[in-house]
């Protein structure tokens, strides 16, 4: 039998060369390759395994050549460089090392506070030019300062244990944090009002999502206070740049000091050549220790796989090995999707998910099962989880996660029910795959429905009226939407009743302004899949 290929096409540390030729994997190591595309797409079709960093893109067409390869590791945490969906198509294994860069990219924006508070690069600049201003950098201490964190997760929480060492107050923002976590790692959870009109210094340490970009916009900059100074270490597009611009030069903002920008390389930026300004190029994960452990990891965990099948930080299959697979995949994918059914519907807290397996599948792998059903339900707000590390972000934000099994089935042979509970709400929803592996949602909230998921979709939940269906299926009609399928259910006549309906493309939030206006209608969100 061959021994597996792997091409590392990014400069990863020699350590990671030396791991796969001691587990008998083949390698190439050419670190400037990811820089030639049409090269990279020459050549991939000879290689198993692909070992990159962020200059690598790996695009359809890459993967379209890629014939042999089985998998690809990302040393680092984001993977915004890799088609993910076109990668899951190919039956691409795609992994990253989510935790390697933590205390790295933490520290850089400890760093980039005590700078932004003490103007040390402008400091630096004027004495080295053979000027002696000491009157002009008057710098403001950090202790007492109340620091606000928006993204609470693996690398805000760090920011916060360093903060208080410094005697800093921190408080945060983050929805999926829970109250006893908060207390557990000593910072005040309020909403995000509440910080920008106390907080000091902003730093923030969430992903890039739909709900999270510009999450500092233009009205939320004019909600803080006065002489705040923001850091941002975490993605490009957090952040609304041109108003941040406007807000140093009026002065309400003192001071911003940034790592990560909308587009990078950024050769050009509103925010370059103001004098209150530290600009950084994306070094948050960039120490010696921080490039070497993800570089060891990547290379254990490709290794692992190519020799043993076994699955570690994969961010589009969960850790089951290749036996387990095909039983498993359709329920995944279930469970996954049921998650997102209830994320995307779900914007306060999640206090507790309950995951009720009865029939066949309860004899599965449920811990798969629930990663991926966990991961559905968090992905909306978390862009970067994956069904290995979703049980592990979860528990960090206090998010009780509960499993019951029950061999009987009922009017199915295989049933996953998941709840949400949150302060204020209790959402069940329910689905099963039928014999032709699609998995079906077959119960919301109590009321039984029969639909296929599908990559667009529209949700509504109305009072059981005549005219409704027409009415609705009237807006979409002028709104040039075409219908695919229509799922109806009700829990009693005149009751609650609920429409799911597949569409053809995007819903534009106008028609879902007309369709929330209807008689009848409670609630309309569109849905993606």
């Amino acid at each position: 039998m061959m021994a597996p290929r792997v091409l590392i096409s990014d400069a990863l540390s020699p350590a990671a060369v030396q791991i796969f030729k001691d587990r008998g994997i083949e390698v190439d190591f050419q670190p400037n390759l990811g820089k030639d595309k049409d090269k990279l797409a020459e050549i991939i079709g000879n290689y198993d395994g692909l070992a990159i960093r962020s200059a690598s893109k790996v695009t359809p067409k890459i993967l379209e050549n890629a014939k042999r390869l089985k998998v690809v590791g990302r040393a680092g945490i984001g993977v915004d460089n890799v088609d993910i969906p076109a990668a899951t198509a190919k039956g691409v294994i795609v992994m990253n090392t989510p935790f390697g860069n933590s205390i790295t990219t933490a520290e850089h924006a400890i760093a980039m506070m005590f700078a932004l508070a003490r103007e040390i690069p402008a400091a630096d600049a004027s004495t080295q030019a053979g000027k002696w201003e000491k009157n002009r950098f008057m710098g403001v201490e950090l202790t007492a300062k109340t620091l606000g964190i928006i993204g609470c997760g693996n690398i805000g929480s760090i920011v916060a244990d360093r903060a208080l060492g410094l005697k800093m107050k921190v408080i945060a923002f983050d929805p999926f944090l829970s109250p006893e976590r908060a207390l557990d790692i000593g910072v005040e959870k309020v909403e995000l009002d509440d910080l920008l009109a106390r907080a000091d210094v902003i730093t923030l340490h969430t992903p890039l999502t739909d709900k999270t970009k510009n999450v500092l916009s233009a009205e939320a900059i004019a909600k803080t206070k006065k002489g705040v100074r923001i850091v941002n270490c975490a993605r490009g597009g957090l952040v609304d740049e041109a108003a941040l611009a406007e807000a140093l030069k009026s002065g309400h903002v003192a001071g911003a000091a940034f790592d990560v920008f909308i587009t990078e390389p950024a050769n050009e930026n509103p925010l370059f050549g103001l004098p209150n300004v530290i600009c950084t190029p994306h070094l948050g994960a960039s120490t010696t220790e921080a490039q070497e452990n993800v570089a060891l990891q990547v290379a254990e965990q490709m290794s692992d796989y190519l020799l043993r099948g076994a699955i570690s930080n994969a961010v589009n299959f969960p850790s089951i090995t290749a036996e387990e697979a095909p039983k498993l995949k359709p329920f995944i994918e279930l469970a996954e999707k049921l998650g997102s059914f209830a994320g995307q519907l779900t914007e306060t807290d999640i206090k507790t998910v309950r995951i009720t397996y009865d029939g066949a599948v309860a004899g599965l792998k449920i811990k798969a099962l629930t990663s991926a059903a966990v991961a559905g339900l968090l992905r909306p707000a978390l862009a970067d989880i994956n069904v290995v590390s979703a049980p592990s972000v979860a528990k960090e934000r206090g998010i009780v996660v509960e499993e019951t099994t029950r061999d009987v089935a009922g009017d199915y042979e295989s049933l996953v029910t998941l709840t949400v509970v949150t302060e204020d709400m209790e959402r069940s929803v329910a689905g099963t795959v039928f014999a032709d592996g699609r998995p079906r949602i077959i119960d919301i909230k109590g009321i039984k429905v029969d639909a296929e998921f599908a990559p667009s979709m529209i949700y509504v939940t109305n009072e059981d009226k005549p005219g409704f269906v027409g009415r609705f299926a009237g807006l979409l009609g002028d709104a040039g939407i075409n219908i695919a399928t229509f799922a109806l259910g009700r829990d009693h006549q005149g009751g609650d009743a609920i429409a799911l309906v597949e569409v053809d493309g995007q819903v534009p939030a106008e028609l879902l302004d007309k369709v929330q206006q209807l008689p009848s209608v409670k609630q309309a969100r569109s849905l993606r899949f």
